[in-house]
């Protein structure tokens, strides 16, 4: 069964700091990254990051966040520095399932809620 779960959300105050983890099992996963979906609003993308460590950022965390994965463990972290209360909202962990050569499959997690107070 192909699961990924995120842990590490909270309530924290602005400037503050908080690292969510997203475990992936169940099969290989190729990209990795997070989203995130304030009320009201789209689902937006956060930063991603590749099986080799390339790293992309959405223009409004760049500088502040920062994506890692232990693709030993198929693993993936955001440590999120500097948080705005506009950083606030549901995050979400999402994977490429590799099923075969040809074929990947985009896996979600269930979201974990962050939210930054003023």
């Amino acid at each position: 069964q192909v699961q990924l779960v995120e842990s590490g959300g909270g309530l924290v105050q602005a400037g503050g700091s908080l690292r969510l983890s997203c475990a992936a099992s169940g099969g290989i996963f190729r990209g990795m990254g997070w989203y995130r979906q304030a009320p009201g609003k789209q689902r937006e993308l956060v930063a991603t990051v590749t099986r080799t460590g390339s790293t992309n950022y959405a223009d409004s965390v760049e500088g502040r966040f920062t994506i890692s994965r232990d693709s030993a463990k198929n693993t993936v972290y955001l440590q999120m520095n500097s948080l705005k209360p506009e950083d606030t909202a549901v995050y979400y962990c999402n994977g490429e399932q590799v099923l075969n050569t040809y074929n990947v499959i985009l896996r979600w997690g269930q979201g974990t809620q962050v939210t930054v107070s003023s």
